[in-house]
This record gives C-alpha cells, sequence and structure tokens, in this order.
C-alpha cells in the first residue's frame, strides 16, 4: 500500500522541480472562467491602479494616442501598457513603460507597472530592481511586497521570496492572493504539503476565486489525489464550466512526465484583484 502511494507522490515531486523552470511570473488573463491554462500566480496588478481592460485593442487605439498627446499622463501610460501585454505584446509594454518612468523617475505607480511589465517579459532581476523602487520601507505597499516575493521565486530564491510574503501578510494577514503566491513558492521548492496547507488557508479565505481554487487543485492532483483536485476545480460551477476545468486540470497535470526547456515556459495568470 505504502509503495503504491510513494509512486505517484514521487512523480509529482520531479514535476514540482521542473515547475521552477517552466514557470514564468505574470500571465496576461485577469480571469479565468473556463478554467485554469496554467499554475498561477499573482503580481498584484492593483499596485497599478487600473482596471482590466474590457477590450485591449480598442483601448491600445485610445491610450496610444493620450500618450502620444501627453507623454506625461500616467494613468494612460498604465492603461496602455496593460493592455499591450492584455494582447501579448508584453516587449511593447515594456518599451511604453521605461519611456514613461524616464519621463517621470520618481513616480510610484509608472515604477510598480514597469517592474510589472517586465516581470510579465521575463526580466527577473531588472523587475526585481525596479519593483523595490515603488515603494519604500518607510510605506511599504503590501502588493508590491507580494509582487516582489513571486519575481524572487522566478529566480529561484524561495527563502528570500517567503521573507517579502511574511512582510506583505503583516500588512494584510491571511491576504489570499498573498497566501497563493506563497503556495505556489512551496511548489516550487517541492514542499507539497506545505503548499497545500498554504493554499487551503488561502481558498478559506477567498472560496469564490478561481486562481487560488486552480492552484489548491494543481498541488492536490500532484500529490496524486487527483479525483479530490477535480472535485475542487468543479465545485459550486455550472456542469458545463465545471467540466471544463476538469478537462484544463487533466491536461495540466498531464505535463508532469513532460520534459522542460526555457523555451517551453508557462505563462502565468494574474490575479483577479484588480
Amino acid at each position: 500500500m505504502s509503495e503504491k502511494l510513494s509512486r505517484p507522490i514521487g512523480r509529482a515531486r520531479r514535476f514540482a522541480g521542473s515547475v521552477s523552470a517552466a514557470i514564468l511570473l505574470i500571465g496576461l488573463s485577469a480571469c479565468q472562467t473556463s478554467g485554469p491554462s496554467d499554475i498561477t500566480g499573482s503580481l498584484g496588478d492593483t499596485a497599478e491602479a487600473t482596471p482590466a481592460p474590457a477590450d485591449p485593442r480598442r483601448d491600445i487605439a485610445t491610450y496610444q494616442e493620450r500618450v502620444r498627446s501627453n507623454p506625461k499622463d500616467v494613468d494612460a501610460a498604465l492603461k496602455y501598457a496593460r493592455a499591450l501585454r492584455a494582447t501579448g505584446q508584453r516587449a511593447q509594454a515594456v518599451a511604453v513603460m521605461e519611456q514613461a518612468v524616464l519621463a517621470q523617475p520618481s513616480n510610484k505607480a509608472l515604477l510598480a507597472g514597469y517592474g510589472r511589465a517586465l516581470a510579465d517579459n521575463g526580466n527577473f532581476q531588472q523587475a526585481f530592481d525596479v519593483l523595490g523602487r515603488a515603494h519604500t520601507p518607510e510605506d511599504p505597499d503590501w502588493r508590491i511586497l507580494s509582487a516582489q516575493g513571486a519575481v524572487l521565486d522566478q529566480l529561484d530564491r524561495h527563502d528570500e521570496a517567503r521573507q517579502y510574503y511574511a512582510s506583505a501578510l503583516k500588512i494584510v494577514p491571511d491576504d489570499p492572493s498573498v497566501l497563493s503566491n506563497l503556495g505556489l513558492s512551496y511548489l516550487l521548492s517541492k514542499d507539497l504539503p506545505k503548499a497545500e496547507e498554504t493554499l487551503r488557508r488561502a481558498q478559506a479565505r477567498a472560496p469564490g476565486d478561481m486562481l487560488v481554487r486552480t492552484n489548491l487543485a494543481v498541488v492536490v492532483g500532484l500529490q496524486g489525489r487527483q479525483s479530490e483536485a477535480e472535485t475542487i476545480m468543479k465545485a459550486d460551477l455550472p456542469p458545463e464550466q465545471g467540466s471544463a476545468n476538469v478537462a484544463a486540470l487533466k491536461r495540466l497535470l498531464a505535463r508532469r512526465d513532460a520534459s522542460r526547456t526555457d523555451k517551453d515556459k508557462i505563462p502565468v495568470a494574474a490575479s483577479r484583484r484588480d
């Protein structure tokens, strides 16, 4: 019996080890209603104070013109970059935010947006450095602290990352988005029981958050409890949506035996706390 149980857990730990090479930090979908595309994380878009664009292509045209008319329009720059990211134009988003920061190098909102764009583009060390300028020890922003932790996790600096999550949780105890990032940090360092414990805390605080639910289901599934993971994914959802979520989860878990390279990095969805 114990030998049978050890096999799926062993496979799960091998997969968890590959995740650190497979995950990118921040993906583009602010809301997932038809199921998880991949393991999810959060950089805290609320640090940018910009809502998710309903029609990003239309927003690109609108805010591009506003930025051209007034390069110091902070709101337009943030929304333009966000719309670019939402259509996969990550390098362009970095360029927009870089120009905005050059014009106003001390603007904290722009620095947060620039760090977000850099992380989304895979420039993790530069993102960490920029995010550190977006707030101060005297006036810390818990969203940016959590974002810095998420970036450090992508740099395989998990112990350091958890210090940032701990600092964020001192400001917002048991915040589900921070707990979700912390849970993924434990996943990346192959501590699946601790990851599950942390993500269950997050789910208790935000039972309807699809992204937290996805993270928990992934961790449960990676420990060989796929039936329980599927139950988590489809709970309290219409049958069609629940089935789509389960199908997406199965596709993700099926990747555990696939080899990973830097070119196969998985995009990570952003939190819905916008």
